[in-house]
């Protein structure tokens, strides 16, 4: 395989981080809430579609976003917006208590067994370009990352919902006096972020198609260290940093012998740990001048 075989893997993988990274940071931009339940989003949206296998692809695929939807709108009605006052640290810990119950919850429906899903098994095929040879869950991954991401800009830009969203992300409540409606503004930041993490979970589940209660976990927690490295309080590098540990995690997987991936993850959060060291505000954070969301 050659290097730029790599690159192109690498870059569709960082581009799946990418938004997830985006729908966590639009939640932090908006509420100030690292959300570690994130990941339980796309857990859900993959169990979806283990259930809803014998059904069209279209019909599962939609059955997903309603379940990811819903649950999400869930979540922020239950248990953040009565919070919405309490400290960093209560938000914090809730964040926590969610993904541990909805992680239980799955383990106790569904086992610690992984259940395949193939709905989208045909992006899998290859085909050859010269050398290389391209699956088309990368092309794919691509074009839809790029077309989703280019969409929320101009969603948070040319809208009045989106211009409500970044008026409250820089000063909520400078926002709700000037007649932001918050409810409003903070469901419909759950929804985007739960569109984007159904886009992403689709596009995984061709990548990792064993679905287990702690397979969001683990692509939730390497977008939000790619968060962490962006930088947690601007859209534009938290995703970024998104598409970077992503990319990075690919590179290295394909570069490391097989006996030698074992080490992969220790080296992404030492890198996390590196950054935080070196960079605290976030690695692109000087780099790009953005509005926050």
């Amino acid at each position: 395989m050659t290097y730029l075989q790599y690159l192109i893997d690498a870059t569709a993988i960082g581009s799946l981080y990418a938004l997830v990274a985006l729908g966590i940071g639009l939640i932090f931009g908006v509420m100030r809430l690292v959300n570690f339940a994130h990941g339980e989003l796309l857990m859900a949206g993959g169990y979806s579609l283990y259930v809803t296998q014998a059904w069209p692809t279209v019909l599962s695929v939609f059955m997903a976003f309603v379940v990811v939807i819903v649950l999400a709108l869930v979540l922020e009605r239950l248990a953040f917006r009565p919070l919405r006052g309490a400290s960093p640290a209560t938000m914090l810990v809730m964040t926590f208590a969610i993904s541990f119950l909805l992680r239980a919850i799955a383990q106790k429906k569904w086992s610690t067994q992984g259940k395949a899903v193939n709905q989208l098994s045909a992006l899998n095929k290859a085909f050859a370009l010269g050398s290389l040879n391209i699956r088309w869950v990368t092309v794919v991954a691509i074009i839809v990352s790029s077309s989703l991401l280019i969409a929320t800009q101009a969603f948070l830009t040319h809208t009045s919902l989106g211009l409500q969203m970044r008026a409250a992300a820089s000063d909520f409540g400078t926002a709700q006096v000037l007649g932001v409606r918050a409810d409003r503004v903070v469901v419909g930041t759950f929804v985007l972020s739960g569109v984007l993490a159904t886009a992403a979970m689709l596009l995984f589940s061709v990548q990792r198609p064993v679905i287990t209660p702690d397979w969001g976990l683990q692509i939730g927690l390497v977008a939000l260290v790619g968060v962490v490295i962006g930088g947690l309080d601007r859209l534009g590098p938290a995703t970024l940093g998104g598409f970077f540990v992503g990319f990075a995690n690919s590179w290295l997987a394909n570069l490391l012998p097989s006996d030698k991936r074992i080490f992969l993850d220790s080296a992404l959060y030492g890198l996390v740990i590196l950054v935080l060291l070196i960079r605290p505000a976030g690695l692109f954070q000087r780099r790009m001048i953005a509005e926050r969301v």
